[in-house]
C-alpha cells in the first residue's frame, strides 16, 4: 500500500436506497470525520432519497426515473442527472451501486471524469470491461464485491505472475444440493431465501441460478487480467471464506471474515489504510467447520453459460447479461418458471452475432437486441 488516502473524502453514491446504498451510508455514519456525501441517486424511490438527503445533508440530488414529484421538488431527473453526479468538480470517490446494465454509463464517466470508482455494479464489466479497464488503475477502480475484494487484498503485494490460480467462493445459494426436477417448481419466495447474505431482489435470484457467480468469474477476468482458465469456482457454504488466491509455490491466501457487505465497502472508501470496522469480528472459536464443493454445473446452468460468454468474449456477455436481466425480471414477476432463465440467456447467446467491443453505444445496441430475444423466447 505505497499510497496515501485522502484526510476526508466527498463521494457520491449511485444506488442510494438499495442493499449496498444504505449499508454505504452506515460506514458513512461510522466515519464522519473522514467522508462526507455529496451526491445521492436512485432509480424512483424519491422519499427515501429526501430523508436520506436531510440526514446527510446532501446538496446534489439525481432521480433516474423521470418524475413529476422529484421535479417539482427540484431534483433533476433522467439518466444525464444522474451521470451529473459523477462530473461533480468536488468528488473524490462514486460508489455505483446501480442495479443492471444501467450502471455501465456511470461507470464510464466515473473513470472519464478521473475520479476513484468503487463498483459494485456488477454489470459495468461483465457488459463493458473491454472498455473501462484501459480507462482505470489499480488505485481508481475498487472492487466492492465481497468476492473480488477479498482477491483484490489476497494480491496487495504480490507478483501477478506468480499466481496460478483464483478462487472464487460461492455459498451454494438457496438450492445448493438440489437437482432440475426439484428446481421445475421453485417459487420466487424460496428463491429469495439465501441462506447467507441478506441482499437486492436481483442479485439474490442471481445467486440461487448461479449466474451470479458466473458474472464474477467474467468481473475477475478483468479487474485482474486473468485469463480464465486460471479463475475456479467453489462453494463455500459458510460464506466464512470470501475469496482465495493459489500462488505458483503452493501457497494460497484466504481472505476471511463476517457475512457483512460494510467490509469490502469500507475497505473500497477507505483504501490503502484500514479503518475500525462497524461489525462484530469473526470469532473463529464459533465457526465450526468449513466446507468445499465443486458448483454443479449441470444443474445451474448459468454459470456455465457465463462462463462461456465471458471466454468468447467481444459483445457476447452483453448478450448474456441482458438476456439474465430479462429473465429475472420475468421469474420475479411469476411469469415464467426458475428454469427458465438460463434457457432464455442460452436463447440469446445463440443470436448474437459476436463482435469485438468498440462503443457504449454498440454495447446499448447489443443489450436491446438480447432483451428482445430473451422477451420473445419467454413469452413463446
Amino acid at each position: 500500500m505505497n499510497a496515501k488516502a485522502p484526510a476526508h473524502r466527498n463521494i457520491v453514491v449511485l444506488g442510494s436506497t438499495g442493499s449496498i446504498g444504505t449499508q454505504t451510508l452506515d460506514v458513512v455514519r461510522q466515519h464522519p470525520d473522514r467522508l462526507s456525501i455529496v451526491g445521492l441517486a436512485v432509480n424512483s424511490s424519491l422519499e427515501k432519497l429526501q430523508q436520506q438527503a436531510l440526514e446527510f445533508n446532501v446538496p446534489n440530488l439525481a432521480m433516474g426515473a423521470p418524475s413529476n414529484e422529484a421535479a417539482t421538488a427540484g431534483i433533476p431527473c433522467g439518466q444525464e442527472a444522474v451521470l451529473e453526479l459523477c462530473r461533480l468538480p468536488e468528488v473524490d470517490l462514486v460508489v455505483n451501486a446501480l442495479v443492471g446494465a444501467a450502471g455501465l454509463r456511470a461507470s464510464y464517466e466515473v473513470l472519464r471524469a478521473g475520479k476513484v470508482l468503487a463498483l459494485a455494479n456488477k454489470e459495468s464489466l461483465v457488459v463493458g470491461g473491454d472498455l473501462l479497464i484501459p480507462m482505470s488503475t489499480h488505485e481508481t477502480l475498487l472492487p466492492i464485491d465481497s468476492e473480488h475484494g477479498a482477491i483484490y487484498q489476497c494480491l496487495l503485494g504480490e507478483d501477478p505472475a506468480e499466481v496460478r490460480r483464483l478462487w472464487v467462493t460461492a455459498s451454494g445459494g438457496p438450492f445448493r444440493g438440489k437437482t432440475r426436477a426439484d428446481l421445475a417448481q421453485v417459487t420466487v419466495e424460496q428463491a429469495l431465501a439465501h441462506p447467507t447474505w441478506r441482499m437486492g431482489s436481483k442479485i439474490t435470484i442471481d445467486s440461487a441460478t448461479l449466474m451470479n457467480k458466473g458474472l464474477e468469474v467474467i468481473e475477475a477476468h478483468h479487474l485482474f487480467a486473468m485469463p480464465y482458465e486460471k479463475i475456479e469456482v467453489v462453494v463455500q457454504p459458510q460464506s466464512a471464506i470470501h475469496s482465495m488466491v493459489e500462488f505458483s509455490d503452493g501457497s494460497v491466501k484466504a481472505h476471511l471474515g463476517t457475512t457483512d457487505m460494510r467490509i469490502p465497502i469500507q475497505f473500497a472508501l477507505s483504501y490503502p489504510e484500514r479503518w475500525e470496522a462497524p461489525v462484530e469480528p469473526l470469532d473463529f472459536r464459533l465457526l465450526g467447520s468449513l466446507e468445499f464443493a465443486a458448483p454443479d454445473t449441470d444443474t445451474f446452468r448459468c454459470l456455465a453459460l457465463a462462463r462461456a460468454a465471458g471466454s468468447r468474449g467481444g459483445t457476447l456477455p452483453a448478450a448474456m447479461n441482458a438476456a439474465n436481466e430479462v429473465a429475472v425480471a420475468t421469474f420475479l414477476a411469476g411469469n415464467c418458471p426458475f428454469l427458465s432463465i438460463a434457457d432464455a440467456v442460452e436463447a440469446a447467446m445463440d443470436a448474437c452475432d459476436v463482435e469485438p467491443v468498440e462503443s457504449l453505444e454498440q454495447l446499448e445496441e447489443v443489450d436491446a437486441r438480447a432483451r428482445a430475444v430473451a422477451a420473445k423466447y419467454l413469452n413463446r
